[in-house]
């Protein structure tokens, strides 16, 4: 159970790898290793097919729907034609059978049958067969005629029928089992003339010794074999020594110790919930089950909603977890950013946690990213200091940092600690004279030095403010983090490089601002340490479970840049308001994909509705006329009409026309999206696109 009291869900795993168990007291009987699974296996989740026309598709059985809705005739009036077709058929057939149509139809009968026939049993036979086959031909015609098939399915779908389950995926004719494509037989590895390491994960996977991150990792194994063959030999070795424990994370992890969403690591996605089958969604999209996957992630994700919406349970925490089994695959690198007690997985579904604040954490930050040019790691500090300040220039401060950093570091082969940043920042003269001491003779340093005090404190000196924002993390809470000397363990996001999964507490109760500059400092580097990778073959993504007051027009700017470096960002918001007022559109402007939870405000609903934009519709306008009888016959029948019916006879105009109206309006937004929903709009990297879509949001009834 979480520990806000819900109880976490945990669906079957595919080809779930079952932990040793400890032996039973004599007397007892054996210990299940694990909990039973109803969950297809291995093979069935294999060959299950997948199918996909357009961004956010769960492909895992999907079945692709028309563009358009057909249109469908009222029941009353399919009633009304079937009823009026059974009239006219019986008609039909009272006269044939009585002979008023004469004995043309009976000709056939007359032809086939000999006169030796008459009077005897083969006749009547004969007879009645004839009788048959003209009434069924009257009964076919006529049914097409008044739509009897249509009318019956309409009203057998009217009834509440027992809800019918999906097909297995064994029961599928189509998964190719035991074919030459079986994707459980590796037929890769069969045509790289590696027979026997594919028949070793066949045996595996039979055997239920290999789950889907096994599948998954091994697979993205054999790729980076095919783009430098020098690999081929250690790979075949590894799978013959370990079976589906070959290539295995660094961790030694092979699944994460619970999951709360449905995965399928084939497609790498995760499933979030339901596309609404109503009005307000694309016919082709209504009731398809909506996910999340690299391609739409890489554009970033911007979610706003209230608190209690449902951001963090059901948006950021399937997201992370869906990225983490991708980490243990080889495929990603993912940071998940939230306040300390956020429940964003448990410590062991993560590589390195980072507790800022807490004495007991066994990681620390980087404060400088891994940076070691001091001109890049003053760039990066001055945008999380003071990017948020309106009137102070980004690049002076990222100046002033730099006058200091590369002395100090040209001094003692290291940045200054955050104490000893403040003092070089508030210019304290024992800490000044001590740097200029040690740099004697470096010419360009004491420069440096001497630049920085003619500065301070003059008039639009950045310092001071630096000084300020240094001095929140210069508290007791934070004296054993950010070291520099080297005798901690801090993370750098430098890290993206591997295949890591990170988790990061900021302590958000008792330090707002000081989290808040953290949130922005980690946003800056993940922008910057994306961009420079040299390997970009992993999908770097950056989770913030509340990027309140944390974005600037520097860090914006960096999210826009993050599509060309395969990589992302997942950005929430209890309300636009958190974000200065000059930078809402461009942010808007900025991410790919946008949703709004239920209960935005009117004022976040514009926002997303101009972003939205509008699209081209027909209305049927409708004008009702009273009409005016001139005879004295009609009069009395339409005021007789009126009596009866307490309505004057009228006649209606009806006026279709194609109108501009907006997808979702500001009003809908607040007040149309139920609890448990929200309205969500995707984008992929290849540039397609799927318009706001509302979605029953998984685990909501």
């Amino acid at each position: 159970m979480d520990t806000d009291g819900t109880h976490e869900t945990r669906p079957p795993r595919v080809g779930h790898v079952p932990r040793p168990a400890s032996p039973p007291p004599p007397g007892l009987p054996p210990k299940p290793s694990h909990a039973p699974t109803a969950g297809p296996t291995l093979g069935d989740w294999l060959r299950f097919p997948r199918a996909s026309d357009g961004p956010g598709v769960w492909t895992y059985g999907h079945v692709p729907r028309a563009a358009e809705e057909p249109e469908e005739t009222p029941t009353r009036q399919l009633i009304s034609g079937a009823l009026i077709s059974l009239l006219a058929g019986l008609l039909l057939w009272s006269l044939l059978w009585n002979g008023y149509l004469g004995g043309f139809w009976l000709w056939p009968l007359y032809m086939f049958t000999p006169d030796s026939w008459a009077g005897t049993l083969p006749s009547v036979v004969a007879s009645y067969a004839w009788y048959a086959i003209v009434a069924a031909v009257l009964v076919i015609g006529f049914g097409r005629l008044g739509r009897w098939p249509e009318l019956g399915r309409r009203l057998l779908r009217s009834r509440p029928l027992r809800a019918v389950q999906p097909a297995r995926p064994a029961d599928s004719a189509h998964l190719g089992a035991g074919g030459p494509e079986d994707p459980v037989r590796w037929p890769q590895l069969w045509a790289a003339g590696l027979g026997e390491v594919a028949e070793r994960l066949e045996a595996e996977a039979g055997g239920g010794r290999m789950n889907d991150v096994d599948y998954a990792r091994i697979r993205r194994a054999w790729d980076s074999v095919r783009v430098d063959p020098s690999r081929m030999r250690a790979f075949a070795d590894a799978v013959r020594d370990k079976g589906a424990g070959a290539c295995v994370h660094p961790s030694g992890a092979r699944d994460l110790p619970v999951r709360a969403a449905r995965h399928d690591l084939l497609a790498r996605q995760v499933l979030l919930g339901t596309v609404e089958d109503g009005a307000r969604n694309p016919y082709s999209r209504r009731g398809t089950s909506l996910a999340l996957d690299p391609d739409v992630l890489g554009t970033s994700l911007l979610a706003v909603g209230p608190s209690g919406t449902g951001k963090t349970r059901r948006l950021v925490r399937p997201v992370v977890e869906s990225l983490s089994l991708q980490a243990l695959a080889g495929q990603a690198a993912v940071v998940a950013v939230g306040a300390a007690g956020t429940q964003l997985g448990p410590d062991a579904a993560f590589d390195v946690v980072v507790r800022v604040g807490d004495p007991a954490s066994v990681y620390d930050l980087d404060l400088y990213g891994g940076a070691t040019d001091p001109d890049e790691a003053a760039t990066l500090l001055a945008e999380a200091f003071v990017g948020d300040l309106p009137g102070i220039d980004v690049r002076r401060a990222a100046t002033t940092l730099a006058q200091l950093l590369g002395p100090f570091r040209a001094a003692y082969d290291r940045f200054p600690a955050v104490p000893e940043l403040r003092e070089l920042l508030d210019q304290v003269p024992t800490a000044f004279d001590a740097l200029r001491r040690d740099l004697a003779g470096q010419h360009a340093m004491l420069r440096e030095l001497d630049a920085r005090a003619r500065q301070h404190g003059a008039h639009a000196d950045p310092g001071p403010a630096l000084a300020d924002r240094v001095a929140l993390l210069d508290r007791p809470a934070f004296a054993g983090f950010f070291d520099t000397t080297g005798q901690g363990r801090p993370f750098s996001l430098r890290a993206l490089e591997h295949p890591i999964r990170v988790r990061v507490d900021l302590p958000e109760r008792g330090h707002a601002d000081a989290s808040r500059m953290l949130a922005r400092l980690l946003l800056t580097q993940f922008n910057a340490a994306a961009a420079a990778r040299t390997d970009r073959s992993l999908f770097a993504f950056l989770a913030l479970d509340d990027a309140s007051h944390t974005l600037t027009a520097g860090t914006v700017r960096g999210v826009q840049r993050l599509r060309s470096a395969h990589a992302g960002v997942l950005l929430t918001l209890r309300t636009m308001d958190d974000v200065p007022e000059a930078l809402r559109t461009p942010l808007l402007g900025a991410v790919g994909c946008r949703m709004a939870f239920s209960g935005v405000t009117t004022w976040d609903g514009k926002r997303f509705a101009e972003a939205w934009g509008t699209e081209w519709v027909e209305t049927r306008d409708v004008t009702h006329r009273t009409v005016f009888a001139d005879q004295p016959l009609t009069r009395l029948m339409h005021s007789f009409r009126k009596l009866v019916t307490g309505k004057a006879v009228t006649t209606d105009a009806v006026t279709v026309r194609q109108v501009e109206r907006e997808r979702w309006s500001a009003s809908d937004l607040a007040h149309a999206v139920p609890p448990g929903h929200a309205v969500l709009s995707l984008t992929s990297v290849r540039g397609e696109r799927a318009a706001p879509l509302l979605v029953r949001l998984a685990g909501t009834s």
